[in-house]
């Protein structure tokens, strides 16, 4: 089985929306493992409450997210590494620079390929939780139909 790994900080906000998103976008049509990770995360933290009431209203439960730090054997078990922002990939490559051929950036899939950061919104309002929601849930449009297209 193939696995899609989102990485961001401190796995509290953006990978686990992204995490949360795309397991709810692909149901079962995609024979897809999917996790989440943070670059600089503690375990078993929670995701944040923004993050929760931000997906909450999608009928998406994050409620019981608990954070993971990147290793090796996640690295390992990925077929796609999913990065944020340009300096989540700069240290997921420092760390495991044997992987540079399935890192990516969430915003690089689109038409205009063009990789752009999904902006941290740790410690925002709930309004700024959502614009990074419907930011991440736009760019998984193009990561899953890249994924189909490389199925063929």
């Amino acid at each position: 089985m193939s696995m899609v790994l989102f990485v961001c900080t401190g796995n509290t906000c953006r990978s686990p929306m992204a995490e949360a998103l795309f397991r709810h976008r692909i149901g079962s049509e995609l024979d897809w493992e999917v996790q989440s990770a943070g670059v600089f995360a503690n375990s078993g933290s929670p995701a944040s409450q923004n993050a929760v009431e931000a997906l909450r209203e999608l009928d998406i439960d994050l409620s019981q997210h608990q954070s993971q730090p990147i290793t090796a054997e996640l690295v390992n078990q990925s077929s796609l590494i999913v990065a944020m922002t340009e300096g989540h990939a700069a240290q997921i490559l420092e760390w495991f620079p044997e992987v540079g051929n399935k890192v990516c950036l969430i915003n690089s899939f689109g038409t205009s390929k063009v990789p752009a950061d999904v902006s941290d919104p740790f410690g925002g309002s709930l309004n700024t939780y959502k614009r990074t929601r419907d930011e991440i849930d736009r760019a998984l449009s193009d990561l899953i139909l890249f994924i189909r297209s490389e199925q063929k």
